[in-house]
């Protein structure tokens, strides 16, 4: 199984703002004072659009599909927590947290993917969780180690556990499970998805281990890495503040890899950690300031693997 794509699905943004139903627990979230909604979107989408325009410039096949005024959807950018594609033609469509983030899931954009030449043979449709109060938001909440068929889960109230076996069943994936916190107004909170504090690429990790609390369960979460002979880039709870721990890994022109993430969060990681992860591959950074102040989330948030096979 490969663990990176050169095709990657993103959402353009047309009414994208501070969305109220996740900042009940995304804490990375920010108003943004004497910023009309208007101006937070134009920003939004001057950002986007120099984003797609570096991965372009790399050889990455980017398929920008626009959203829709209507329904309102203020985080339509993130698509990687409703949606995930998979190498057996496999779509899986997601439970979500926020009722308004529902409406993100458009028939219209598997039309989009197949009209580019990639099959789907089935859907794989965990939604109707959402109905019991269960959920598990897509590559926000796992991790894949498509390599080495495991999946990882920082448990949340967007993280169900039982749901997340249910998912590592279905597609033979072996769950590690364990959970992960950040430390707001002094009192330690669950870090809403896993892919905030944790990036997996081929050949390395970064993870900030302190967000990991139990000791054993932190243990575990390394042992399992190191077993699989990835390279541990450990980071602070500041860096994952600065979204650090949310880059992804892909492939541009003759296969050649990226780990790509926000200005924020290049400019928190120090010389030596930049030089470890350029031993493994070149970095592209780019400035999401808006998205991430009033989305919570940054660039692997916004990009949503396609490892469907081609027609």
């Amino acid at each position: 199984m490969n663990q990176t794509t050169n095709t990657i699905l993103m959402i353009r943004p047309v009414a994208f703002r501070m969305n109220e139903q996740t900042a009940v627990n995304n804490y990375y979230q920010k108003v943004l004072d004497n910023t009309t909604p208007a101006t937070v979107n134009a920003k939004a989408q001057q950002e986007f659009d120099a984003f797609v325009e570096k991965l372009q410039k790399v050889g990455v096949n980017v398929i920008v599909v626009d959203d829709t005024l209507d329904p309102d959807t203020p985080d339509s950018i993130f698509p990687n927590n409703w949606i995930s594609f998979h190498e057996n033609g496999d779509v899986t469509l997601y439970p979500m947290f926020a009722e308004n983030r529902r409406l993100e899931r458009r028939e219209d954009i598997l039309d989009i993917i197949e009209d580019r030449g990639f099959v789907v043979n089935e859907i794989m449709d965990y939604t109707s969780a959402e109905e019991d109060g269960f959920f598990l938001e897509g590559t926000g909440s796992i991790l894949l180690d498509r390599d080495n068929a495991k999946a990882y889960c920082a448990l949340s109230p967007r993280a169900d556990e039982e749901l997340f076996i249910e998912f590592c069943e279905d597609f033979d994936l072996a769950p590690v499970i364990f959970e992960a916190y950040q430390t707001v107004n002094g009192e330690r909170k669950h870090i809403y998805h896993t892919n905030v504090m944790m990036c997996l690429a081929e050949t390395f990790a970064v993870i900030c281990a302190d967000c990991i609390d139990d000791k054993k369960e932190r243990k575990m979460v390394l042992d399992n890495l190191r077993a699989d002979g990835k390279d541990i880039i450990l980071i602070t709870e500041d860096q994952v503040n600065n979204f650090a721990g949310n880059m992804l890994q892909v492939k541009g022109k003759d296969n050649k890899r990226y780990l790509v993430m926000s200005n924020s969060a290049h400019q928190s990681l120090t010389k030596a950690q930049l030089h470890k992860i350029e031993e493994h591959c070149e970095i592209i950074s780019s400035s999401l300031d808006t998205i991430e102040a009033c989305g919570g989330g940054s660039a692997r948030c916004m990009m949503a693997e396609v490892f469907l096979p081609e027609a």
